[in-house]
């Protein structure tokens, strides 16, 4: 395999001419053919059994040539990269220029490469000071979650249904006289005034009686996720079966004996303070470094390709559709409900895609420019962590991987480039 690069008129793109020799092409011809031989049915040989000649010649010759490609321009492509030092960052865009049997393939790939970066100031970057601190009000609100999740509930039989009840209803909506998908349901548990039903049908449910039935005029709202619905007038046929309240305990110290392992109600307080502040100074911590390196980014100048964004793009595409699958939604699901097409949706990325990579290409600048790179002591340990989070502290291979080891390398070399930009920030 011989390949030559150029580079193009375009800012961090070259065009790289690939040459396999004609004996691996026609290797790849023999190795498609026999592959494929069974489903050639041609009159005079049983089925699969013809040779690849007479193959060839009831088809044309060209017939293995696409296949045969494949089988070898992913190799000899990486093989080119590889050889040329090349950091690509697009797919490649390929145009076949010569293609036949007994002759040399050669065909070209234009690909975009990673950007330089050329640095400006970094160090001494001023930035606002950043900090969170537990108010006696964040105490409250997490002790009042903690008494709504030890809440008992309290069966109402002498009164109408009020603001902060659980109703168990039955209901059944209905659009222009007709019932509609997903309007119906038995047995719901509805907590009035948690605004989690269409706006106006909660409150219209305050004052109904055990087992008193009544129909509730209610409107969609114009950005309802389905169409049919949304700016349309319904009625739902409601029935109340059972009310029931919220008994919130106490807070005193057996409060505290009976959620916690702490004696006292002050002790639980000051827990609850502590785990608090560490997430507040998490949290300014991060927050910290995010402003220096967007500090630092504003300071930078690089030429991002337009294949590096649309990877980076695509490539968040991919997380979100992970996470939708984990709530049991499909990506296409998800942009019907929002009323999005794909092409929408990558348009919004495209902003944090480019903040992403001129964060990213930033430290590594950094990280060559001051020379920062992690030990291999540190590297250790990182690994003897990682083994253990995913039980594999006993997997050798694991231990031993070069692709994990020069993944942690990398991670813990921007993680002290961020620490090295905090450090040498002005933080006022």
């Amino acid at each position: 395999m011989n390949s030559k690069v150029e580079k193009t008129e375009k800012a961090n793109e070259v065009k790289v001419e690939i040459t396999v020799e004609a004996g691996k092409f026609d290797e790849a011809i023999k190795k498609v053919y026999f592959k494929s031989a069974k489903y050639f049915n041609i009159p005079g040989f049983r089925k699969g059994k013809a040779p690849m000649q007479i193959v060839e010649k009831y088809y044309g010759k060209e017939i293995f040539y696409e296949d045969a490609f494949n089988e070898v321009a992913q190799e000899a492509l990486e093989e080119a990269i590889t050889k040329n030092e090349l950091e690509v960052v697009s797919r490649p865009d390929i145009e076949v220029t010569q293609i036949e049997k007994g002759k040399d393939l050669i065909f070209v790939a234009i690909m975009q490469t990673k950007p330089e970066v050329k640095l400006g100031k970094y160090k001494g970057i001023e930035i606002k000071k950043i900090e969170y601190n537990v108010s006696d009000e964040d105490i409250e609100h997490e002790l009042g979650h903690m008494q709504e999740h030890n809440a008992r509930m309290i069966s109402i039989e002498d009164r109408p249904v009020e603001s902060g009840d659980i109703a168990t209803i039955d209901f059944e909506g209905f659009a222009d006289g007709k019932a509609f998908e997903g309007g119906k349901a038995e047995g719901h548990e509805l907590e009035i005034g948690s605004n989690t039903f269409i706006p106006g049908f909660e409150d219209q449910v305050i004052g109904m009686k055990i087992e008193e039935e009544k129909d509730i005029q209610v409107t969609f709202p114009e950005e309802y996720f389905s169409k049919d619905l949304a700016g349309k007038e319904a009625t739902f046929k409601v029935k109340v079966h059972a009310i029931k309240k919220k008994e919130l305990p106490k807070l005193d110290d057996e409060f505290a004996k009976d959620v916690s392992e702490f004696d006292t109600l002050k002790e639980l307080k000051e827990d609850i303070k502590q785990k608090q502040q560490k997430q507040n100074d998490d949290k300014a911590k991060y927050e910290t470094q995010e402003a220096v390196i967007k500090a630092v980014c504003e300071n930078i100048t690089v030429e991002i390709p337009s294949g590096m964004i649309e990877m980076e793009v695509e490539n968040m595409l991919k997380d979100i559709e992970q996470k939708l699958s984990y709530q049991g939604l499909k990506l296409e699901q998800y942009l019907q409900m929002m009323g999005k097409s794909e092409e929408d949706m990558k348009k919004e990325y495209e902003p944090q895609a480019i903040e992403a990579i001129q964060s990213r290409l930033a430290l590594e600048a950094i990280i060559k420019a001051e020379k920062i790179e992690a030990t291999e002591k540190e590297i250790d340990e990182k690994l003897k962590e990682m083994a253990k989070n995913y039980g594999k502290e006993n997997d050798e291979e694991f231990l031993k991987n070069e692709n994990v080891r020069n993944y942690l390398k990398e991670g813990l070399a921007s993680e002290k480039a961020i620490e090295f930009l905090v450090e040498n920030a002005k933080i006022k």
